[in-house]
């Protein structure tokens, strides 16, 4: 059976979807985006200071879980830029350890709020 997963660490969903969805073991997380939970507006600042924030957004919605980073197995990066592939490295790598989870990066025209960063993650409870 699914279970919805909300918190008011991450920000509110742009469109009619969950923050996550928990089936059995499995964390299916929607993709993040760099909108700051306290006021729900978009962050206008550097890809670097996006990836960041929507990092710590994803670290909300592991934790309403009960998880955090270490039971992650899958991530899916979109960028605007694939220019910015190295600098978002830089910020993702802050928050993973070995064994780093699989991932997918994928440069897209555009994101939703004119963001230039998007993550989703899947992960396993042990």
């Amino acid at each position: 059976m699914k279970k919805e997963i909300k918190t008011s660490k991450a920000p509110l969903p742009v469109g009619p979807y969950s923050q996550a969805i928990q089936h059995g073991n499995l964390l299916f997380c929607s993709g993040q985006v760099a909108i700051d939970p306290k006021s729900n507006e978009v962050l206008k600042g550097s890809v670097q200071e996006q990836a960041s924030m929507v990092m710590e957004n994803i670290k909300g919605v592991l934790s309403e879980a009960g998880l955090g980073f270490d039971h992650v197995v899958k991530t899916t990066i979109f960028l605007t830029k694939m220019s910015d592939f190295s600098t978002v490295n830089e910020v993702y790598a802050k928050y993973f350890k070995a064994p780093f989870p699989a991932r997918s990066t994928v440069a897209v025209s555009e994101l939703p709020k004119g963001v230039q960063v998007e993550i989703e993650v899947l992960a396993v409870k042990n």
